[in-house]
């Protein structure tokens, strides 16, 4: 299931993010992962971003810069 990683060495990476994270933050951790890849799956199926989630960008207008050149 998850490619060479054993039952082992998946209890092992689970209690060390208990030890780092303490058990309360976890919860909260995956729900925020939970709710990014929600939203990840809507932005894919709609084909573009939505107005609420993206700040709305200003067109910047480049302007051509002028080159002097100096006579000695």
């Amino acid at each position: 299931m998850f490619g060479r990683l054993g039952w082992l060495e998946i209890l092992v990476i689970v209690v060390l993010l208990v030890i780092l994270f303490g058990h309360n933050k976890i919860p909260g951790m995956m729900k925020n992962l939970a709710d990014g890849l929600n939203v990840f799956k809507k932005e894919i199926k709609n084909g573009k971003p939505s107005s609420k989630e993206t700040p709305k960008e200003k067109a910047v207008k480049k302007t051509p810069v002028k080159k002097t050149v100096k006579k000695k």
